[in-house]
């Protein structure tokens, strides 16, 4: 394990991969289940996150069932076309171009293809990859920790010219957000789960792993953005994510 890495490039565009959609019953609420490819000026490709297992573009209804996910919500669409290899192929990319691989948590809709960059080093919290397994879903943990270099973050970090990464625990123990400067757009942050939604900030993060974690760094990313004029790309927002921009479209 190792945590001395640094992009040689600037981030140059930045794309936003859609892999499915999910129904959470609390509401209920319809969500975008997203990742991210930020490509540099050094032609370094940094993937983000890798959506459900690839069973769930299969047969959602055996998935969700095996892994008890029906108590919190069902897949509405997972299709292969929502698999990162596809995502990738819609941005003229294949996963041997993907440089490196970012977990910013490991629940089940963000970490389903973590194994499939044998060649990549993988950047996650070190908090997370000090559990004994990925934390998955509801205290079921199938999934080893593949065979990997892996990148230990313990706290904020800039990661390269214009590319910051954000210790923000309290939704999950080792949770990441992300804050990206690109040469037209400007500061974009990725809030990942660290906030899922908007109205999240207004409901205290509720059911959160450490609500006050949650709280805390919830407010301190609201106020990064503020002080940068950033566009904030949520978690997993309703409102936002039938609008947001996806892949094949950049945010340059």
């Amino acid at each position: 394990m190792s945590t001395q890495f640094t992009l040689r490039g600037k981030p140059k565009r930045l794309a936003v991969l859609d892999y499915g959609l999910f129904e959470v019953h609390a509401g209920p609420r319809t969500i975008g289940i997203c990742g991210f490819v930020i490509e540099t000026d050094a032609d370094e490709v940094v993937l983000i996150d890798t959506g459900f297992p690839e069973k769930y573009a299969h047969d959602a209804d055996a998935a969700t069932e095996q892994d008890a996910l029906g108590s919190f919500g069902r897949v509405l669409s997972v299709t292969p076309e929502n698999l990162p290899e596809a995502q990738l192929g819609k941005l003229g990319l294949s996963k041997t171009d993907v440089t490196l691989m970012i977990q910013s948590h490991t629940h089940i809709d963000h970490l389903g293809d973590m194994a499939g960059y044998p060649h990549a080093p993988i950047l996650i919290s070190a908090a997370e990859r000090a559990l004994p397994r990925p934390l998955y879903w509801s205290g079921k943990q199938p999934m080893e920790w593949p065979d990997r270099e892996y990148l230990l973050v313990e706290g904020d970090m800039t990661f390269g010219t214009g590319f910051e990464v954000l210790h923000c625990p309290g939704h999950a123990p080792g949770q990441l957000a992300f804050m990206i400067a690109l040469p037209q757009t400007g500061w974009v942050l990725l809030t990942s789960d660290a906030i899922s939604r908007a109205s999240e900030i207004n409901e205290k993060f509720a059911g959160s792993w450490d609500v006050d974690q949650a709280i805390l760094h919830g407010d301190r990313l609201m106020a990064m953005a503020a002080a940068r004029d950033a566009f904030v790309i949520f978690g997993h927002s309703p409102e936002q994510w039938p609008e947001l921009k996806k892949a094949p479209h950049w945010f340059e």
